[in-house]
């Protein structure tokens, strides 16, 4: 015998109504979550731990200088012009070649040869110091130096030097002709290295360059 559904227990007849409450229960539940997240934001206050920095340590921004770009550089335009063109010519040059108004030049005299600038031994006129002989003695004495080593080794004796006095009464080349050594040779250059300017010597007037010779005495006293 076949068993057959008893007709309280057959849900299809209440399908509808289970369809539409589980809509409204499924609805319900989205708006509850759109409402539940909304507020949530809403009224969401923030702590002082959600903070990065302090007011104190807030990183500045620094200022930049933003420079403009460069100009663009124009090429300059090159106009073709034909080989063929007149050119035109807008003033006249005039050029006087009357010599008449030439004024004439007399000459007083041959022109003077300025000698030239050779070293002599001998001149007309020989250089000297300023103030003479009595005034270079002066200066040797109140300048020179007796060196150590010589007094030490008990040195004496004459140091020839010969120096140049050029024309403008400079002393330059000094250099000693015979020596005696123990520092009395450097002595002797220096000086007359620091000596003053001398008055140079003369030929025809006019001022040469002239080699001189002088003795110094090294003498222990």
């Amino acid at each position: 015998m076949e068993t057959k559904k008893n007709p309280s227990a057959d849900l299809r007849q209440k399908r509808g109504y289970l369809l539409n409450l589980g809509l409204c229960i499924s609805l319900s539940i989205m708006l509850f979550a759109f409402e539940w997240k909304t507020e949530k934001f809403e009224h969401k206050l923030f702590d002082e731990t959600d903070i990065l920095f302090g007011e104190e340590n807030i990183p500045e921004v620094p200022i930049t200088i933003q420079t403009p770009p460069p100009p663009k550089i124009l090429n300059p335009i090159i106009k073709i012009v034909p080989d063929d063109l007149d050119i035109i010519q807008k003033y006249d040059v005039v050029i006087d070649v009357d010599t008449d108004d030439i004024p004439e030049i007399i000459l007083d005299g041959p022109p003077v040869v300025e000698p030239v600038d050779v070293l002599l031994d001998f001149s007309e006129v020989m250089p000297q110091p300023i103030g003479g002989m009595e005034s270079w003695n002066r200066y040797l004495s109140e300048n020179m130096k007796y060196p150590t080593q010589a007094r030490r080794m008990g040195v004496e004796g004459t140091v020839y030097v010969s120096f140049v006095v050029n024309k403008y009464g400079e002393i330059e080349d000094v250099e000693v002709i015979r020596g005696i050594g123990a520092g009395c040779d450097e002595e002797a250059i220096r000086v007359i290295k620091e000596a003053e300017n001398w008055i140079p010597g003369r030929n025809g007037g006019l001022p040469v360059k002239v080699k001189m010779r002088v003795p110094i005495k090294f003498r222990l006293q």
